[in-house]
Protein backbone atom coordinates (compact mmCIF):
# COMPACT_ATOMS: atom_id res chain seq x y z
CA UNK A 1 0.00 0.00 0.00
CA UNK A 2 2.70 2.46 0.98
CA UNK A 3 4.54 2.00 -2.31
CA UNK A 4 1.56 2.86 -4.48
CA UNK A 5 -0.79 4.97 -2.43
CA UNK A 6 1.25 8.13 -2.20
CA UNK A 7 1.10 10.38 -5.24
CA UNK A 8 1.27 13.75 -3.54
CA UNK A 9 2.32 16.03 -6.32
CA UNK A 10 1.71 13.80 -9.32
CA UNK A 11 -0.01 16.49 -11.35
CA UNK A 12 2.77 18.97 -10.65
CA UNK A 13 5.42 16.44 -11.63
CA UNK A 14 3.67 15.45 -14.83
CA UNK A 15 3.11 19.05 -15.86
CA UNK A 16 6.82 19.70 -15.48
CA UNK A 17 8.08 16.47 -17.03
CA UNK A 18 5.64 15.40 -19.69
CA UNK A 19 2.57 17.61 -19.77
CA UNK A 20 -1.00 17.01 -18.72
CA UNK A 21 -2.04 15.54 -22.08
CA UNK A 22 0.62 12.84 -21.85
CA UNK A 23 -0.61 11.94 -18.38
CA UNK A 24 -4.17 11.51 -19.62
CA UNK A 25 -2.88 9.15 -22.31
CA UNK A 26 -0.42 7.06 -20.30
CA UNK A 27 -1.34 7.66 -16.64
CA UNK A 28 0.54 5.77 -13.98
CA UNK A 29 2.76 3.98 -16.50
CA UNK A 30 4.18 7.35 -17.51
CA UNK A 31 4.78 8.23 -13.89
CA UNK A 32 6.62 4.99 -13.24
CA UNK A 33 8.85 5.36 -16.28
CA UNK A 34 9.62 8.97 -15.48
CA UNK A 35 9.97 8.82 -11.72
CA UNK A 36 11.08 5.41 -10.49
CA UNK A 37 14.88 5.37 -10.09
CA UNK A 38 16.70 2.87 -12.29
CA UNK A 39 19.74 2.79 -9.98
CA UNK A 40 20.37 0.36 -7.17
CA UNK A 41 19.47 1.38 -3.64
CA UNK A 42 22.46 2.88 -1.88
CA UNK A 43 22.85 1.75 1.71
CA UNK A 44 23.69 4.69 3.95
CA UNK A 45 24.58 4.83 7.64
CA UNK A 46 21.90 5.81 10.13
CA UNK A 47 22.06 9.38 11.35
CA UNK A 48 22.52 9.20 15.14
CA UNK A 49 20.17 11.29 17.24
CA UNK A 50 23.07 13.38 18.60
CA UNK A 51 23.54 14.93 15.15
CA UNK A 52 20.05 16.40 15.40
CA UNK A 53 21.44 18.66 18.13
CA UNK A 54 22.66 20.77 15.19
CA UNK A 55 20.03 23.37 14.29
CA UNK A 56 21.01 22.94 10.64
CA UNK A 57 19.31 19.52 10.72
CA UNK A 58 15.91 21.18 11.16
CA UNK A 59 13.66 23.33 9.01
CA UNK A 60 12.13 24.65 12.21
CA UNK A 61 12.84 24.33 15.92
CA UNK A 62 13.45 26.58 18.90
CA UNK A 63 16.45 28.79 18.19
CA UNK A 64 15.65 29.23 14.51
CA UNK A 65 13.87 32.39 13.37
CA UNK A 66 11.90 33.38 10.26
CA UNK A 67 11.27 29.77 9.33
CA UNK A 68 8.52 28.49 7.04
CA UNK A 69 6.36 27.56 10.03
CA UNK A 70 6.47 31.14 11.32
CA UNK A 71 4.54 32.34 8.26
CA UNK A 72 0.99 33.58 8.79
CA UNK A 73 -1.59 34.62 6.19
CA UNK A 74 -2.16 38.36 5.81
CA UNK A 75 -4.63 39.54 8.42
CA UNK A 76 -3.83 36.77 10.91
CA UNK A 77 -2.05 38.26 13.87
CA UNK A 78 0.57 36.34 15.83
CA UNK A 79 -0.56 35.30 19.28
CA UNK A 80 1.37 34.09 22.32
CA UNK A 81 2.14 30.45 21.61
CA UNK A 82 0.72 27.68 23.74
CA UNK A 83 2.82 25.30 25.78
CA UNK A 84 2.80 22.35 23.36
CA UNK A 85 5.81 20.93 21.57
CA UNK A 86 4.84 20.08 17.99
CA UNK A 87 6.74 17.47 15.97
CA UNK A 88 5.81 17.83 12.28
CA UNK A 89 6.92 15.48 9.45
CA UNK A 90 6.70 17.12 6.03
CA UNK A 91 5.49 15.27 2.90
CA UNK A 92 7.53 14.17 -0.10
CA UNK A 93 9.37 17.00 -1.82
CA UNK A 94 12.08 14.92 -3.56
CA UNK A 95 11.34 13.76 -7.12
CA UNK A 96 14.84 12.76 -8.26
CA UNK A 97 15.57 9.51 -10.06
CA UNK A 98 19.35 9.34 -9.64
CA UNK A 99 18.99 7.99 -6.10
CA UNK A 100 16.26 6.58 -3.85
CA UNK A 101 16.63 9.03 -0.98
CA UNK A 102 17.08 12.78 -0.92
CA UNK A 103 20.30 14.43 0.12
CA UNK A 104 19.88 16.64 3.16
CA UNK A 105 21.46 19.59 1.34
CA UNK A 106 19.43 19.33 -1.90
CA UNK A 107 18.39 22.96 -2.34
CA UNK A 108 15.49 22.37 -4.74
CA UNK A 109 14.02 19.60 -2.58
CA UNK A 110 14.38 21.71 0.55
CA UNK A 111 12.68 24.68 -1.12
CA UNK A 112 9.68 22.47 -1.93
CA UNK A 113 9.64 21.19 1.65
CA UNK A 114 9.50 24.78 2.92
CA UNK A 115 6.47 25.45 0.71
CA UNK A 116 4.68 22.49 2.28
CA UNK A 117 5.67 23.58 5.78
CA UNK A 118 4.43 27.11 5.14
CA UNK A 119 0.96 25.89 4.19
CA UNK A 120 0.72 23.03 6.66
CA UNK A 121 2.88 23.17 9.79
CA UNK A 122 2.24 26.91 10.22
CA UNK A 123 -1.29 26.01 11.35
CA UNK A 124 0.17 24.58 14.56
CA UNK A 125 2.37 27.52 15.55
CA UNK A 126 -0.26 29.05 17.83
CA UNK A 127 -0.29 25.89 19.96
CA UNK A 128 3.42 25.95 20.75
CA UNK A 129 6.90 25.42 19.36
CA UNK A 130 7.12 23.61 16.03
CA UNK A 131 9.96 21.18 15.32
CA UNK A 132 10.27 20.06 11.68
CA UNK A 133 13.28 17.85 10.90
CA UNK A 134 15.13 17.48 7.66
CA UNK A 135 15.26 13.82 6.66
CA UNK A 136 16.47 11.72 3.77
CA UNK A 137 12.97 11.23 2.46
CA UNK A 138 12.19 8.52 -0.07
CA UNK A 139 11.79 9.83 -3.59
CA UNK A 140 8.34 10.12 -5.08
CA UNK A 141 9.01 7.16 -7.37
CA UNK A 142 9.39 4.85 -4.36
CA UNK A 143 5.60 4.87 -4.10
CA UNK A 144 5.11 3.75 -7.68
CA UNK A 145 6.98 0.45 -7.64
CA UNK A 146 7.11 -2.85 -5.75
CA UNK A 147 10.90 -3.04 -5.92
CA UNK A 148 12.67 -3.93 -2.67
CA UNK A 149 14.62 -0.69 -3.06
CA UNK A 150 11.43 1.28 -2.42
CA UNK A 151 10.92 -0.32 0.99
CA UNK A 152 14.59 0.18 1.80
CA UNK A 153 14.29 3.87 0.91
CA UNK A 154 11.25 4.30 3.14
CA UNK A 155 13.03 2.50 5.96
CA UNK A 156 16.04 4.80 5.67
CA UNK A 157 13.77 7.84 5.74
CA UNK A 158 11.93 6.58 8.81
CA UNK A 159 15.13 6.02 10.78
CA UNK A 160 16.07 9.68 10.22
CA UNK A 161 12.67 10.64 11.64
CA UNK A 162 13.23 8.29 14.55
CA UNK A 163 16.61 9.87 15.33
CA UNK A 164 15.14 13.38 15.11
CA UNK A 165 12.27 12.37 17.40
CA UNK A 166 14.66 10.90 19.96
CA UNK A 167 16.57 14.18 20.01
CA UNK A 168 13.31 16.12 20.22
CA UNK A 169 12.36 14.14 23.32
CA UNK A 170 15.76 14.77 24.87
CA UNK A 171 15.48 18.53 24.46
CA UNK A 172 11.86 19.30 25.34
CA UNK A 173 10.56 19.68 28.87
CA UNK A 174 9.35 16.21 29.96
CA UNK A 175 6.23 17.77 31.46
CA UNK A 176 5.06 19.58 28.33
CA UNK A 177 2.31 18.21 26.06
CA UNK A 178 3.14 17.03 22.55
CA UNK A 179 1.31 17.34 19.23
CA UNK A 180 2.38 14.98 16.45
CA UNK A 181 1.51 15.82 12.86
CA UNK A 182 2.46 14.93 9.32
CA UNK A 183 1.18 14.73 5.79
CA UNK A 184 1.41 12.03 3.12
CA UNK A 185 4.87 10.40 3.39
CA UNK A 186 5.07 12.27 6.68
CA UNK A 187 1.78 10.65 7.73
CA UNK A 188 3.14 7.22 6.84
CA UNK A 189 6.24 7.75 8.97
CA UNK A 190 4.07 9.10 11.77
CA UNK A 191 2.09 5.85 11.91
CA UNK A 192 5.33 3.93 12.44
CA UNK A 193 6.53 6.44 15.01
CA UNK A 194 3.30 5.97 16.93
CA UNK A 195 3.62 2.18 16.86
CA UNK A 196 7.28 2.03 17.83
CA UNK A 197 7.75 5.05 20.09
CA UNK A 198 4.40 6.00 21.60
CA UNK A 199 1.90 3.14 21.86
CA UNK A 200 1.94 1.48 25.25
CA UNK A 201 4.51 3.87 26.73
CA UNK A 202 4.27 6.67 29.32
CA UNK A 203 4.83 9.09 26.44
CA UNK A 204 1.30 8.36 25.20
CA UNK A 205 -0.11 10.33 28.14
CA UNK A 206 1.60 13.48 26.83
CA UNK A 207 0.10 13.29 23.34
CA UNK A 208 -2.49 16.01 22.77
CA UNK A 209 -3.34 14.66 19.32
CA UNK A 210 -1.78 12.97 16.31
CA UNK A 211 -2.70 14.42 12.90
CA UNK A 212 -2.14 11.60 10.39
CA UNK A 213 -3.37 13.62 7.42
CA UNK A 214 -3.34 12.43 3.81
CA UNK A 215 -2.72 8.80 4.76
CA UNK A 216 -5.37 6.10 5.32
CA UNK A 217 -5.82 4.65 8.79
CA UNK A 218 -8.14 1.67 9.23
CA UNK A 219 -10.48 1.93 12.18
CA UNK A 220 -10.54 -1.86 12.45
CA UNK A 221 -6.96 -3.02 11.88
CA UNK A 222 -4.74 -0.01 12.65
CA UNK A 223 -5.97 2.09 15.56
CA UNK A 224 -5.17 -0.31 18.41
CA UNK A 225 -1.57 -0.69 17.23
CA UNK A 226 -1.19 3.10 17.01
CA UNK A 227 -2.02 3.42 20.68
CA UNK A 228 -4.49 6.29 20.33
CA UNK A 229 -8.25 6.21 19.81
CA UNK A 230 -9.96 8.05 16.99
CA UNK A 231 -10.90 11.65 17.80
CA UNK A 232 -14.67 11.41 18.09
CA UNK A 233 -15.47 14.75 19.72
CA UNK A 234 -14.09 18.24 19.15
CA UNK A 235 -12.75 18.69 22.67
CA UNK A 236 -11.13 15.25 22.98
CA UNK A 237 -7.42 14.98 23.72
CA UNK A 238 -5.06 12.02 23.40
CA UNK A 239 -6.55 10.90 20.10
CA UNK A 240 -5.86 10.59 16.36
CA UNK A 241 -7.21 12.60 13.41
CA UNK A 242 -7.03 11.71 9.72
CA UNK A 243 -8.68 12.83 6.48
CA UNK A 244 -8.21 12.54 2.72
CA UNK A 245 -9.85 15.27 0.62
CA UNK A 246 -11.77 14.74 -2.63
CA UNK A 247 -14.05 16.98 -4.67
CA UNK A 248 -17.13 15.64 -6.47
CA UNK A 249 -17.42 13.61 -8.57
CA UNK A 250 -14.79 11.72 -6.58
CA UNK A 251 -12.99 8.62 -7.78
CA UNK A 252 -10.81 7.24 -4.96
CA UNK A 253 -10.45 3.85 -6.65
CA UNK A 254 -6.65 4.10 -6.94
CA UNK A 255 -6.44 4.38 -3.16
CA UNK A 256 -9.17 1.85 -2.42
CA UNK A 257 -7.60 -0.81 -4.66
CA UNK A 258 -4.28 -0.66 -2.82
CA UNK A 259 -5.87 -0.24 0.60
CA UNK A 260 -8.09 -3.29 0.17
CA UNK A 261 -5.20 -5.62 -0.69
CA UNK A 262 -3.03 -4.36 2.17
CA UNK A 263 -2.54 -5.76 5.65
CA UNK A 264 -3.32 -3.74 8.74
CA UNK A 265 -0.96 -3.11 11.62
CA UNK A 266 -2.60 -5.93 13.59
CA UNK A 267 -1.91 -8.45 10.81
CA UNK A 268 -5.49 -8.64 9.53
CA UNK A 269 -6.55 -7.59 6.00
CA UNK A 270 -7.76 -4.01 5.60
CA UNK A 271 -10.20 -5.03 2.86
CA UNK A 272 -13.58 -3.29 3.19
CA UNK A 273 -12.70 -1.75 6.57
CA UNK A 274 -13.65 1.91 7.14
CA UNK A 275 -10.94 4.55 7.32
CA UNK A 276 -10.69 7.17 10.03
CA UNK A 277 -12.36 10.34 8.75
CA UNK A 278 -12.15 13.38 10.97
CA UNK A 279 -14.10 16.34 9.66
CA UNK A 280 -11.61 19.20 10.14
CA UNK A 281 -14.43 21.76 10.20
CA UNK A 282 -16.07 20.20 13.25
CA UNK A 283 -13.24 18.19 14.81
CA UNK A 284 -15.58 15.21 15.02
CA UNK A 285 -15.68 11.80 13.38
CA UNK A 286 -17.73 10.94 10.29
CA UNK A 287 -19.41 14.34 10.29
CA UNK A 288 -20.79 16.82 7.77
CA UNK A 289 -20.45 20.60 7.87
CA UNK A 290 -21.38 23.47 5.50
CA UNK A 291 -18.89 25.94 4.09
CA UNK A 292 -20.00 28.49 6.67
CA UNK A 293 -18.19 26.39 9.29
CA UNK A 294 -14.89 26.86 7.45
CA UNK A 295 -12.88 29.51 9.31
CA UNK A 296 -10.39 29.98 6.49
CA UNK A 297 -8.91 28.33 3.40
CA UNK A 298 -5.47 29.30 2.12
CA UNK A 299 -5.51 30.59 -1.47
CA UNK A 300 -1.91 30.38 -2.74
CA UNK A 301 -0.39 32.81 -5.18
CA UNK A 302 1.20 31.52 -8.39
CA UNK A 303 4.66 31.41 -6.85
CA UNK A 304 3.36 29.34 -3.90
CA UNK A 305 5.41 31.64 -1.69
CA UNK A 306 2.41 33.38 -0.15
CA UNK A 307 -1.31 32.93 0.31
CA UNK A 308 -4.40 34.79 1.40
CA UNK A 309 -7.02 33.30 3.68
CA UNK A 310 -10.73 33.28 2.89
CA UNK A 311 -13.44 31.89 5.21
CA UNK A 312 -16.63 30.16 4.15
CA UNK A 313 -15.41 28.67 0.89
CA UNK A 314 -15.22 24.92 1.42
CA UNK A 315 -17.66 22.48 3.03
CA UNK A 316 -16.64 19.03 4.26
CA UNK A 317 -18.49 15.74 4.63
CA UNK A 318 -17.14 12.32 5.57
CA UNK A 319 -18.39 9.58 3.27
CA UNK A 320 -19.25 5.98 4.19
CA UNK A 321 -15.82 4.57 3.34
CA UNK A 322 -13.91 7.37 5.08
CA UNK A 323 -13.01 9.87 2.37
CA UNK A 324 -13.68 13.57 2.97
CA UNK A 325 -15.80 15.28 0.32
CA UNK A 326 -15.37 19.02 -0.27
CA UNK A 327 -18.38 19.21 -2.59
CA UNK A 328 -18.72 19.88 -6.30
CA UNK A 329 -17.72 23.55 -6.39
CA UNK A 330 -14.27 23.86 -4.80
CA UNK A 331 -12.26 27.10 -5.09
CA UNK A 332 -9.40 27.50 -7.54
CA UNK A 333 -6.29 26.76 -5.49
CA UNK A 334 -4.05 25.97 -8.45
CA UNK A 335 -3.44 23.22 -10.99
CA UNK A 336 -2.37 20.47 -8.60
CA UNK A 337 -5.57 18.48 -8.20
CA UNK A 338 -4.68 14.82 -8.64
CA UNK A 339 -6.42 12.11 -10.69
CA UNK A 340 -9.82 11.12 -9.36
CA UNK A 341 -10.55 14.69 -8.20
CA UNK A 342 -8.13 14.07 -5.34
CA UNK A 343 -7.29 17.27 -3.43
CA UNK A 344 -4.53 15.55 -1.48
CA UNK A 345 -2.05 18.38 -2.03
CA UNK A 346 -4.44 20.75 -0.24
CA UNK A 347 -5.47 18.56 2.71
CA UNK A 348 -4.24 21.14 5.22
CA UNK A 349 -4.64 24.41 3.32
CA UNK A 350 -8.35 23.77 2.62
CA UNK A 351 -8.98 23.90 6.37
CA UNK A 352 -5.96 25.85 7.67
CA UNK A 353 -7.81 28.06 10.16
CA UNK A 354 -9.88 25.17 11.50
CA UNK A 355 -6.76 23.06 12.02
CA UNK A 356 -5.25 25.97 13.94
CA UNK A 357 -8.35 26.22 16.14
CA UNK A 358 -8.54 22.44 16.54
CA UNK A 359 -4.99 22.19 17.90
CA UNK A 360 -5.67 24.97 20.41
CA UNK A 361 -8.94 23.39 21.52
CA UNK A 362 -7.41 19.96 22.05
CA UNK A 363 -4.45 21.49 23.87
CA UNK A 364 -6.86 23.20 26.27
CA UNK A 365 -8.70 19.90 26.76
CA UNK A 366 -5.42 18.10 27.48
CA UNK A 367 -4.60 20.70 30.14
CA UNK A 368 -7.88 19.98 31.94
CA UNK A 369 -7.40 16.21 32.15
Amino acid sequence: MARKFLYIVATLIVLVIAGAVAYRMFGNDLLRRALVPSVAFRTEPTIPSRLYADKAMWFARPGLTNTAVDWLPPGVQPTPAGNAEIFFIHPTSFVGTDRWNALLDDAETNDRARIFLRGQASAFSAAGRVWAPRYRQATFGAFLTSEDAANQALDLAYHDIESAFDRFLEEVDPERPIILAGHSQGGLHLTRLLREKVAGTPLARRIVAAYVVGWPVSKVTDLVALGLPECVTADQAGCLLSWQSFAEPADPSLIVEQYDVSTGFDGRPRANTPMVCTNPLTGTADAQAPATANLGTLIPDKSLQNASMTPGLVPAACGPRGFLSIGDNPPDLGPYVLPGNNWHVYDYSLFWANVRADALRRLAAWGKR
